[in-house]
């Protein structure tokens, strides 16, 4: 009983050590995921870059009207530090949002010729 049991558990090592971890199983699954998330990052890009520039603005304005209101040099500066925090996610924002647009196109046609390869493949296979 206990070399059946020492059998099983070497064979269990074996094909512990013989299986390969991937961390994509195939790389049509990895295209239409990316497919699937990528308007989703898009817009997310879009989105606080339009939040930001509002925030920018308002933080302007708070500058412009330092004065009316009161506050110190303590705010002043906290102002413009956000200020130039919010110029800086702007920045970066708009640079994502290209890159997301520039390649949104790129990644269509690499998945159109998957697709056309893969039905390529099925009818030779069929033939």
């Amino acid at each position: 009983m206990s070399g059946e049991l020492e059998k099983l558990k070497g064979n269990e090592m074996a094909n512990e050590k013989n299986d390969k971890v991937y961390p994509v199983k195939s790389l049509h699954e990895f295209l239409y995921e990316l497919d699937r998330e990528w308007s989703k990052f898009r817009n997310g890009t879009l989105i606080s870059l339009v939040s930001s520039g509002v925030l920018f603005f308002v933080v302007v304005w708070l500058l412009l009207r330092i004065r009316h209101f009161g506050l110190g040099l303590v705010d002043f500066v906290l102002l413009i530090f956000v200020g130039i925090l919010l110029a800086y996610s702007i920045y970066a924002m708009y640079s994502q949002y290209r890159f997301f647009s520039r390649w949104e196109r790129r990644i269509g046609l690499l998945l159109h010729m998957e697709d056309e390869i893969l039905a390529e493949k099925l009818s030779e296979k069929q033939a």
